[in-house]
């Protein structure tokens, strides 16, 4: 197997802030969504901003998702979700009530604030983490380290074993899930300094 690391290329944006924090670590990555490139690739890193329904169709579109349902749950090859790429591995989302990956048993809703004025939709900006179970990914990394989030919509866990981390807005919600050789963190790691880069490491060397 290659030593090197794919960013899958959905046509979702912020493809290349994370192959640059990936440059700065050494690591040698492609943004590619050639199924050859992502079957010979160490590890593979599904990053994404923007809409649900619309980065499922594009998946279904490019024919990736029977590809990546074959090297993520038959070969067991080590996978990263940022963002939307986290929220695409789960079952359905209420943005455009469109079906997901369903690698998670869990689905993704919108952001239901009270305050509307203290707490703006999109939660946007740092905001800390809670581990909630011993994991490779929080290795050398402090317990309510503080991670770049963008997102309106967040996860709802229907199996409380995969979920790694949760955060707090208003109210508590799932910031990360981690199940076998499978990996989604909401924040954005690429964006999130000296704690993001240490999470990247550790996931290349896991």
């Amino acid at each position: 197997m290659n030593n090197f690391v794919a960013i899958v290329d959905y046509g979702m944006g912020n493809l290349n802030s994370v192959k640059k924090k990936l440059d700065r670590l050494r690591v040698e990555s492609v943004i590619t969504n050639d199924v050859e490139q992502l079957q010979k690739a160490q590890k593979i890193i599904l990053p994404g901003v923007g809409h649900f329904s619309k980065a499922m169709d594009n998946l279904s579109k490019l024919k990736l998702i029977e590809p990546l349902n074959k090297f993520v749950l038959e070969e067991k090859k080590p996978i990263l979700g940022i963002c939307l790429g986290m929220q695409l591995m789960t079952k359905k989302s209420e943005e455009g009530d469109s079906n997901g990956l369903g690698w998670f048993d869990a689905e993704i809703v919108k952001f239901k604030v009270a305050d509307r004025l203290k707490f703006k939709v999109p939660h946007m900006g740092w905001n800390s983490i809670e581990f909630v179970k011993e994991n490779p990914l929080n290795s050398e990394i402090n317990d309510q380290s503080e991670f770049y989030f963008v997102h309106s919509y967040h996860v709802k866990s229907n199996d409380e074993s995969i979920v790694l981390h949760k955060s707090n807005y208003e109210y508590e919600f799932i910031s990360a899930l981690a199940k076998n050789n499978i990996y989604g963190v909401q924040y954005h790691p690429e964006k999130s300094h000296d704690a993001g880069e240490q999470m990247l490491r550790n996931f290349i060397n896991l």
